[in-house]
């Protein structure tokens, strides 16, 4: 009887090993005799009892991958705002609480500015949280809205169709052409059982299993035993019985599944923000406290001075950088989404956008994913309708089930028979009939069927393995003249079929004999004395849109290499036909003599990667990473999910495995290239539109703060209070809010965006000096010519008329508050793209409309009591007459600016 002793004893000797899979284990498995099996698992040929079903499922769970745990809804909304940036606003918020509300003086609290960051955490947080809420809710559609059903025998009830989940170790389970195994097994029987494997080993084609024993050699590895089939693969043909003896996380998918719970490396997105923040944290620490000693030195008041220091560290942090980057990359998904491309983590369209390393599986994504007859030779090598005729009529009157193969076969007939007339497939049907079969087995690999002519003639046509072929021939056609098959005629057959084989095909032999004898009397002695007649060469063809997307990738800066489990030959003859080089490739056997320097050497110039397993990916794909590329890597199969995790930017398909599903940032509902690189041009829209707003906000408040440092040197009083700057900075905030909606220039598309903070910093530093040398200018403008003719004389000729020196003052801080944000809003159209503003690039109307409110609201708030109430007095014309050459000026001197960025930087944005 099946026992709980049994199998807490089977139960132990797997958990030993739940590490890794336990291949001598399962060797032993496929060593095993089917009475040994049933003895093993303690099952029998009728199946499972109900007890012990359920006595199996206690032990070993339901046979499901382990999944990593959804969070609850209330962690997914705290961690919305474990942000860098949010960080940077969360402490400024503190320093705000300190500063305006509790140590300040009770007239003078004022919580305003504290309510406005803590509302720009929370927007932020809460924009986070919906979108990634909703790619959530979309990829877990994906993977509940197909139930997979399988066929097992049960004792008392027979075979049964149950889902995959209800599979315990011990069932019986059938399998036959297009399911999928449910879970790892030994076969006990099979007739003409193919397997697709791809979704594990990366195997274009699918392979042969039989029913065991299989031996035990320690050096088959062990998705090669030839009785063991794999949870996930799929049956192409044939049909077979099997125990169950591994399921769930214990099978050889789970093996694979469970690495993938570990936490994964930081992409290029998780060090650019947090470059970045660092680089505002240092500019703040060292400027607050500097513009702190500064004013309270000269001006003596130490209060106004530190509120004055926070407003400054404030307005040199972009505060809206979170909610800014939130919407760009919520907008950055709702456009890939149509784009047929589902987001599950935001942080990946940026990421998305900096690729210029795409890594992609062959099978499925370069590839159709199915077998075609590609070529049907003479032993010539040339064209030759007589073979395809010979191999159409075994096909078409074998009466085993047809493989991949034979449908590829009879398939490339009908279309010969439309085409070009050299082949009437119709006519050869109806002039032969099925008169006997020697059918598929695995000692001979080979199958032959005897057709009858009308006249009684008796043809053997047989096909299969080229050696298994060549072993029953004596003649070989070439020329159209039988030939002895002489041992110089079979290595000039055997150069050619290599030479079909290292361009990626799989090559079967065809040959002929008129015979005689009884129909039913054939055996596999009658296969002798055949001549040679050709070969046929099938191909997992490349994808019509493959190449093209190639080309365009290529010309958006995007690098393809190819890693594949697959045959070097296979993926070779692919790259080849798509456009991709081939001069420099690796194998996995000589990846695994590299050390990790070498193969990053080696992986910089090499595109095609083959016969490569999971782990082998992960170390070419971090290899990459290591020498400064950003990596996407797109697959659909289990073996493709470590590569995945490795990358900046893991890509699969909604027909994924779903293993590959979770382990992916992306996910394509349609398996094209094309729509790859359509999403490609879209992260980079966003990504460059991010970039906009940091570099632009940056620079401009650094600008604003350089000259705050100088203006507090050198004036008797501050240039702006701190709640002028504030509303300054908040003026600009919003007109920001467009940026994410702004147009892009197709020259910014055409490479690789990356989130860089020494580019920030470049940009700031050239940027920022523009737009102080212009304040400065105001200043001396204002304080020798302007302030003096509207307050009635110098601030030193005003000591003692406080009315007037607050005029003087008002004045002044009036007019650079006006003056700073229309040159700010300036900016933002001359930084926004590299051609002529205004002429060659123009703005989206929302952002224009946005940037033009705001320099108009510059100029009206000191006319208005709210301006008053500020401090702000009334615009001089003298002042409105000023501020276009002004404008001018600062504009020539940004152009001129911005071509010595791009030299040195080679972008603007």
């Amino acid at each position: 009887m099946f026992t709980i002793k049994n199998l807490k004893h089977l139960s132990s000797k797997r958990a030993s090993k739940a590490e890794a899979y336990p291949v001598s284990w399962v060797r032993q498995i496929a060593a095993s005799g089917t009475e040994e099996l049933f003895e093993e698992f303690n099952t029998r040929p009728g199946g499972l009892e109900p007890d012990e079903v359920e006595l199996a499922r206690a032990s070993y769970g339901a046979n499901e991958l382990s999944h990593k745990k959804r969070d609850p809804e209330w962690l997914r909304f705290l961690k919305a705002f474990a942000d860098p940036f949010t960080g940077v606003l969360a402490l400024l918020a503190l320093v705000t609480l300190a500063g305006d509300v509790l140590f300040a003086a009770p007239e003078d609290r004022n919580p305003l500015s504290l309510l406005i960051i803590c509302g720009m955490i929370l927007v932020s947080g809460i924009l986070r949280f919906v979108q990634e809420g909703k790619s959530s809710v979309a990829a877990d559609a994906l993977a509940s809205s197909i139930e997979t059903f399988c066929s097992v025998e049960r004792a008392g009830e027979g075979v049964i169709v149950l889902p995959l989940s209800e599979i315990v170790a011990g069932d019986i389970v059938h399998l036959q052409a297009g399911d999928i195994v449910p879970a790892d097994a030994c076969l006990i029987s099979a007739r003409d059982l193919f397997v697709g494997m791809s979704s594990l080993t990366g195997e274009s084609l699918p392979v042969e299993r039989v029913a065991g024993p299989a031996a035990a050699d320690e050096t088959v590895p062990v998705a090669d035993l030839s009785d063991i089939v794999f949870m996930g693969s799929s049956v192409v043909s044939g049909s077979g019985k099997a125990v169950v003896f591994a399921t769930g996380s214990h099978t050889l998918i789970g093996s694979m599944a469970r690495g993938l719970d570990e936490g994964r490396t930081k992409t290029a997105y998780d060090e650019g923000i947090a470059d970045t923040s660092r680089l505002l944290l240092r500019f703040m620490l060292v400027m607050a406290p500097l513009v702190f000693a500064i004013c309270g030195l000269t001006k003596g008041d130490w209060l106004q001075a530190l509120l004055f220091a926070l407003s400054v560290a404030v307005g040199l942090t972009p505060e809206m950088l979170p909610m800014i980057v939130t919407t760009c990359l919520a907008k950055g998904a709702r456009d890939l989404a149509e784009h047929e491309v589902i987001v599950k983590r935001l942080d990946a369209v940026q990421n998305l956008g900096a690729v210029d390393v795409l890594c992609t599986d062959k099978t499925g994504t370069l590839t159709e994913d199915h077998v075609i007859l590609e070529r049907h030779l003479d032993l010539d090598g040339k064209e030759d309708a007589r073979v395809l005729g010979y191999a159409y009529l075994n096909s078409f009157f074998g009466t085993g089930v047809k493989n991949l193969m034979d449908s590829a076969i009879i398939e490339r007939a009908a279309l010969e028979t439309k085409r070009t007339g050299a082949l009437d497939a119709d006519r050869l049907a109806d002039a032969w009939q099925h008169a006997d079969e020697l059918p598929f087995d695995f000692s001979r690999r080979r199958v032959s069927v005897i057709v009858r002519a009308d006249d009684g003639t008796l043809l053997m046509v047989e096909k299969g393995a080229v050696e298994e072929v060549l072993a029953t021939c004596t003649e070989a056609e070439l020329g159209g003249v039988a030939t002895l098959l002489t041992p110089e005629v079979r290595s000039l057959i055997e150069r050619k079929v290599a030479d079909l084989g290292r361009r990626g095909m799989r090559v079967l032999a065809v040959a002929v004999k008129e015979c005689t004898g009884h129909v039913g009397a054939f055996t596999a002695e009658d296969e002798c004395d055949m001549k040679l007649v050709g070969y046929l060469a099938f191909l997992d063809p490349p994808k019509r849109s493959a190449a093209s997307a190639i080309e365009a990738l290529t010309a958006h800066g995007v690098a393809t290499k190819v890693l594949t489990g697959d045959a070097l030959g296979v993926a070779v003859t692919v790259a080849q036909t798509i456009g991709i080089p081939t001069d420099h490739v690796l194998e996995g056997a000589k990846i695994q003599t590299l050390s990790d320097e070498e193969l990053e050497r080696r992986a910089e110039e090499t595109t095609i990667f083959a016969k490569l397993t999971p782990d082998q990916k992960v170390r070419v794909v971090s290899a990459l990473r290591r020498a400064g590329h950003v990596v996407a890597f797109m697959g659909d199969g289990v073996n493709d999910a470590g590569a995945m995790r490795a990358s900046d930017c893991g890509i699969s398909v909604d027909t994924a495995a779903d293993v590959s599903k979770e382990a992916a940032d992306i996910i394509l509902t349609k398996k094209d290239l094309a729509v790859l690189e359509e999403g490609i041009v879209s992260g980079r829209r966003t990504s460059v539109n991010m970039n906009k707003y940091v570099k632009m906000c940056a620079s401009s408040n650094f600008g604003n703060i350089f000259s705050v440092l100088v203006a507090s040197i050198c004036l008797p009083f501050l240039p702006m209070t701190a709640v002028q700057l504030l509303l300054l900075n908040f003026i600009n905030d919003c007109a920001s809010c467009a940026l994410p909606w702004d147009r892009v220039d197709e020259e910014a598309l055409a490479r690789p965006v990356k989130w860089q903070s020494g580019s920030v910093s470049g940009f700031m530093r050239l940027f920022g000096p523009v737009s102080s040398a212009f304040d400065i200018l105001t200043f001396v403008a204002l304080f020798f010519w302007i302030c003096p003719a509207v307050a009635g004389g110098s601030w030193e000729a005003l000591a003692g008329d406080a009315a007037a020196r607050l005029l003087f003052a008002g004045t002044f801080q009036a007019a650079w508050f006006a003056e700073s944000m229309v040159t700010q809003m300036l900016f933002v159209h001359l930084a926004r793209t590299e051609k002529k503003p205004f002429v060659e690039s123009r703005a989206d109307v929302r952002l224009a409309g946005l940037s033009a409110g705001a320099a108009l609201l510059s100029l009206l708030i000191p006319e208005t009591a709210i301006g008053a109430s500020l401090g702000f007095a009334a615009l001089p014309a003298s002042f409105i007459a000023l501020l276009p050459a002004l404008a001018l000026g600062y504009a020539v001197s940004v152009l001129l600016q911005r071509r010595r960025y791009i030299a040195r930087f080679g972008r603007l944005i």
